[in-house]
């Protein structure tokens, strides 16, 4: 059986996978993000395909990067969370050091894939992933192909301005959709909420060990499972601002599915359902189209590995 090793690489963590063709998983390790240096970052990657490698026979490596990568998914030009990437040669150095062959992708499109191929999105030929964390990724497929853009950073909805002179983004403009329906800013409507009045969201701030600044996405959801007034508010902001966005790419792409994944999407059962909602109320044409479904993706933290590795054996 032919294996290729996927590669996800993350601001804090680097996950890497040998993935059959079947998109099995058959071994997994992870290790550190060196995130200030670009050239112990391409070691660490080259470290864990030569451990993987000595185990099993590995034909290509596919590395999936948060940021944007150029059209011959060679270069990484810009990373907005990582600043230690910017016109990143990462296919040249993990090949040099490797010897093996190197696709890049970014690391949504790679998600996308996996979840096309082996999860959520099975069985469409047109689908939008949208990746709900720190920030907001997403990837594209189209009549059965990656959609990647002409100079390679398409699919990037989530700086979307949504808000003209909104929440500063790290991108460098105001107002992105991913500063109103991400985990961030899950946090932050829950924060700002509690600030405001501070006589609400006890169970939250007793979660937070009293400390408003603790507050974290788990723990806004574990409150809001508890019934917490601010918590659920601020999940249903969330279901609003992913509903609306979603209902904008709708018009731009008419998707047969909609696949939510990322680290937001494991509380799904708190905003799943109120988003569906809103999107049928906000799509444009209502009543007059097809709505696309809204699934949460099925391959979880996974999906990346999957997507970069399956994206590695196609060259």
């Amino acid at each position: 059986m032919a294996y290729t090793i996927g590669i996800d690489v993350g601001g804090t963590k680097v996950l890497a996978g040998v993935v059959a063709e079947d998109g099995t998983i058959v071994e997994y390790l992870r290790r550190p993000t060196p995130a200030e240096d670009p050239d112990e970052v391409a070691k660490v990657i080259a470290g864990l395909v030569h451990e993987l490698s000595c185990r099993h026979e590995v034909e290509a490596v596919g590395v999936g990067a948060a940021g944007f990568v150029d059209e011959t998914r060679s270069a990484l030009r810009f990373a907005p969370n990582l600043p230690c990437w910017r016109e990143e040669p990462l296919r040249q150095k993990i090949g040099d050091l490797t010897g093996l062959p190197v696709v890049v992708e970014n690391d949504a499109n790679a998600t996308a894939w996996g979840e096309y191929r082996f999860g959520a999105g099975r069985g469409e030929s047109h689908m939008v992933c949208v990746t709900v964390g720190t920030g907001i990724g997403g990837g594209i497929v189209l009549d059965g192909r990656l959609y990647r853009g002409r100079y390679g950073m398409g699919a990037e909805p989530g700086h979307m301005r949504v808000v003209p002179d909104g929440r500063p983004c790290g991108c460098g403009n105001r107002g992105c959709w991913e500063r109103y329906a991400s985990g961030t800013a899950l946090v932050a409507d829950a924060r700002e909420a509690i600030a405001a009045d501070p006589s609400r969201g006890a169970r939250l701030l007793e979660l937070a060990g009293g400390n408003l600044d603790a507050a974290r996405g788990e723990i806004v959801a574990a409150a809001a499972r508890e019934g917490d007034e601010v918590a659920l508010e601020a999940f249903g902001l969330l279901a609003r601002w992913l509903a609306q966005g979603l209902a904008d790419l709708a018009a731009m792409f008419d998707p047969g599915c909609f696949v939510i994944g990322g680290g937001v999407s494991h509380a799904a059962d708190l905003f799943i359902d109120a988003a569906r909602e809103e999107f049928a109320r906000r799509i444009a044409g209502r009543g007059h189209r097809p709505l696309a479904e809204i699934r949460v993706a099925e391959l979880g933290p996974a999906a990346g590995i999957v997507g970069a590795a399956d994206l590695a054996r196609l060259g």
